[in-house]
């Protein structure tokens, strides 16, 4: 009876090891799906993601930074699905022909990779996170009703590590001129216009990550 049981264990085992995998994402099938044709806007938000993570990936590779436990594949891909909502915003110097304030991309984004999951039967959170707390350097409830943004006022703040390094990375590039990485000061100065505090949230980021 010993080796049936054992057998049976592992047969559950790789049961669910299969079910696991299957249920893995595919980043560049989730961009398909809301993004089918090859329009300037999508090879804008490839160029963009791809560049968002190669330097995120390039930050981590710092040996200074080889003590944290990050994990590097919620990395990649989050990094390439951050930006997904922007279709669904209003700025045509970008290509987006949508209706949504272009400030709420990472909220509409982080609605609809949830329905997408939801939809799909995959845990898409982790990555909705990602969307909704990566614009500027993290926005405050505070901020939000102070400015009087069009968004719900709560706290969009990147809290794990991995929503520090990809709000770290998309702060050195920009759609608007995606031919040049940012230099730390260049994306320092870009971030004034949300305010004082912002500045000082990057700074921190930068020094979590060893980039000042």
């Amino acid at each position: 009876m010993q080796p049936k049981n054992g057998v049976a264990k592992i047969a559950i085992f790789f049961e669910t090891a299969n079910k696991k995998l299957r249920k893995m994402i595919n980043c560049l099938q989730i961009i398909q799906f809301f993004y089918p044709d090859n329009t300037q806007l999508r090879r804008l938000l490839m160029q963009h993601s791809t560049q968002v993570r190669d330097t995120a990936l390039r930050i981590l590779s710092d040996e200074r930074n080889a003590g944290y436990d990050i994990d590097v594949r919620l990395v990649s891909d989050g990094a390439m699905l951050h930006d997904i909502g922007i279709f669904q915003c209003h700025a045509p110097s970008i290509f987006c022909e949508g209706k949504a304030p272009y400030i709420a991309h990472g909220v509409t984004g982080a609605a609809i990779l949830r329905e997408y999951g939801h939809r799909n039967g995959l845990d898409l959170e982790a990555y909705a996170r990602i969307c909704e707390r990566h614009t500027g350097s993290g926005i405050t409830a505070d901020e939000v009703r102070a400015q009087n943004l069009p968004l719900e006022a709560r706290d969009y703040l990147p809290e794990t590590l991995e929503e520090k390094l990809i709000c770290l990375a998309d702060k050195l590039w920009s759609k608007s001129s995606p031919e040049k990485e940012k230099t730390i000061d260049e994306a320092r100065r870009s971030l004034i216009k949300f305010g004082v505090d912002s500045v000082d949230r990057f700074d921190e980021l930068c020094k979590l990550f060893h980039q000042r």
